[in-house]
C-alpha cells in the first residue's frame, strides 16, 4: 500500500515469452519508480505450463509490492492468428491474476499508452523508453518489456489524475 495521498500502480505488458511489469507510486502530479522486471517463460514448456509460469511470477510480484491498482496493455491483432491467440491467452492470465488479487484493473490500447507518455500514438519503442526514463528520474537501464509496462502504469496515473480533476470540476 502507498502512503496517504499516494497510489501504488502496477503496469503490465502481457506476452507469452516475456511479460513486463512495472511498479510506480503516483502522488499528486509526481511519479516515483518503485520496481520493474520481466516474467520470462521457458520456451520448451507447454503452453499450459508457460501460462502457469506467468501467473506464478505475477502473483509473486503482486504479493511483494502490494499495488493498489493494475493497468494492462490491450492486445492488438497481428497477421499471425496463432500468435495473436497465444498472446490473448497470456493476457487473460495477466488479467485474471490481477483481478484475483483484488486489484481494480484498467485496460489501455497501445496507441493510447504511447500518446499519454510520449504525446504521439504512433511513437516508436525508443521514444517510449526515453520518455519513461524522463518521467521516472533515477530509473536505470530497464528491459524493453518492463519499460512498456512502466509506460502503461504512467498512462494509468495520468488518466486517473485527469479523471479526478474532471470530478472535482463537476462539483
Amino acid at each position: 500500500m502507498a502512503a496517504a495521498g499516494a497510489i501504488r500502480l502496477i503496469g503490465l505488458d502481457p506476452g507469452l515469452r516475456a511479460t513486463g511489469w512495472g511498479i510506480i507510486v503516483a502522488r499528486g502530479g509526481g511519479l516515483t519508480h518503485i520496481a520493474d522486471g520481466v516474467v520470462r517463460t521457458d520456451p520448451d514448456a507447454t503452453l499450459a505450463q508457460r501460462l502457469v509460469q506467468i501467473a506464478s511470477g505475477l502473483e509473486d510480484v503482486i504479493d511483494r509490492f502490494r499495488p493498489d491498482e493494475a493497468a494492462v496493455e490491450e492486445t492488438f491483432v497481428n497477421h499471425n492468428a496463432v500468435s495473436t491467440l497465444k498472446l490473448g491467452q497470456a493476457r487473460g492470465v495477466v488479467l485474471m491474476v490481477a483481478a484475483r488479487a483484488g486489484l481494480p484493473v484498467s485496460e489501455y490500447l497501445p496507441n493510447l499508452v504511447k500518446k499519454a507518455v510520449v504525446g504521439a500514438g504512433h511513437a516508436g519503442k525508443n521514444q517510449v523508453q526515453a520518455m519513461v526514463a524522463a518521467l521516472l528520474p533515477g530509473l536505470g537501464a530497464v528491459a524493453a518489456d518492463a519499460a512498456d509496462a512502466l509506460a502503461v502504469a504512467i498512462c494509468h496515473a495520468h488518466l486517473r489524475q485527469a479523471h479526478a480533476r474532471l470530478r472535482e470540476g463537476a462539483r
